[in-house]
């Protein structure tokens, strides 16, 4: 701390002897970062505006074509560092956008841009990147193709038209099947990005393909985010989801519709196994599915006399390999959140989970949320946990 006083206070003395002086110019390196600056703006606006000739113009990178199908409301890059050599140049930006009708607040992408500079001074792209520890964006796999739905919009690389509109329109049944479960305090409208693969998929999440393998869908957001967050993705793992049936196909969308209407109410408070217990809870309220058939593996364990002694931890959610214990995860937060709504009604889930997300902190969220809305204690609600499990699943 000492060191991070001393460091402003000779900042604060130097600033005043340069403004005194009014020695210097802009540098070199200065007079470069500004080139590339309006390069960039000019970028932008051909994206903006549509205009593929100008687009063409700011670099021998552009392909046009990958962000044709982009519904945007804004796009802007603003540089944050430039590493000069010579006529060549590499620029680190932030990319900012926002799709039209969805997106509240803009989403911002690290981009990684290579550019040279010709006989006249002008700047212009050679390549533009992902930056380094950076996710992908779609168009960076290949030309976007789009379908619209109702509530919801979807995006998608390597993927047929009926393909897309078919994920168009499992999220419009998915939207107001969650508003009937957690009310419509949310946008009600989703975006659902369609990678061509499993790769393309963890390519958009910035993680190995391993992470991800037999998970169909997620979706990505800022946790307790209000106003002014970006809209959520529900990115789908098009292997994975190809071995669903129609009714999993719901089920799946459905849940992660139910991630982007709790988003604002989830919090660092909020146990995975309420959060995703909720979500599984909203997609399969309205599929039929008996608990036996919803919780295979904890019924398994439950005609094995071998019930979980608790509710699942967080880490019990990681992606290891292990697929029986993630499916218990998965299937022990159901239970819970389906023991809620049928002991305390729907509304009673609802308000549990949000008491539980207002605390902003894990200690103490979800024993004063059991007892101000359930008045019962973590104790006494496992006790009653595992004996629903053997009546419902034994």
């Amino acid at each position: 701390m000492a060191g991070r006083r001393w460091g402003s206070a000779v900042v604060a003395l130097v600033l005043p002897l340069v403004a005194l002086t009014g020695c210097g110019g802009p540098t070199a390196a200065d007079s470069a970062t500004a080139d590339v600056q309006r390069l960039l703006d000019r970028r932008a606006a051909a994206v903006l505006g549509r205009d593929e000739r100008a687009y063409e113009r700011t670099g021998t990178d552009a392909d046009f074509a990958r962000l044709r199908a982009l519904p945007l409301a804004s796009w802007s890059y603003r540089v944050t560092g430039l590493r000069r050599t010579g006529d060549t140049a590499t620029a680190d930006a932030e990319l900012r956008y926002r799709v039209a009708g969805y997106d509240r607040a803009p989403v911002t992408a690290g981009r990684t841009l290579r550019l040279s500079r010709d006989a006249a001074g002008h700047w212009s792209v050679d390549a533009d990147r992902p930056a380094r520890k950076s996710a992908q964006q779609l168009w960076d796999q290949g030309e976007v193709r789009l379908a619209r739905g109702t509530r919801s919009l979807v995006l998608g690389v390597g993927q047929s038209a009926r393909s897309l509109r078919g994920f168009a329109g499992l999220a419009d049944r998915a939207v107001p099947a969650v508003s009937e479960a957690w009310g419509t305090d949310w946008s009600r409208r989703v975006v659902v990005l369609v990678p061509k693969s499993l790769e393309g998929m963890a390519g958009l999440l910035g993680s190995p393909a391993s992470s991800y393998r037999g998970i169909a869908a997620v979706t990505t957001g800022e946790t307790g985010a209000r106003d002014r967050s970006p809209a959520d993705r529900i990115i789908v793992n098009p292997d994975a989801f190809a071995l669903l049936g129609d009714v999993g196909e719901q089920v799946v969308v459905t849940h992660e519709t139910a991630h982007v209407a709790t988003r604002a109410h989830t919090t660092a408070a909020t146990p995975l196994w309420l959060s995703e217990g909720y979500a599984d809870w909203a997609g399969y309220r309205a599929a039929g599915r008996t608990p036996p058939e919803a919780a295979p593996e904890l019924s398994r364990a439950a005609g094995r006399g071998e019930l979980p002694a608790g509710l699942p931890a967080d880490e019990d959610f990681g992606f290891t390999g292990d697929a029986s214990r993630l499916a218990r995860a998965y299937e022990s937060g159901w239970t819970a959140c389906l023991m809620i709504a049928d002991r305390w009604g729907e509304s009673g889930l609802r308000d549990f989970y949000r008491a539980v997300g207002e605390h902003r902190e894990r200690s103490g969220a979800v024993e004063e949320a059991m007892r101000d809305v359930l008045g019962t204690t973590p104790e006494d609600f496992t006790r009653q946990w595992r004996e629903y499990l053997r009546d419902r699943l034994g």
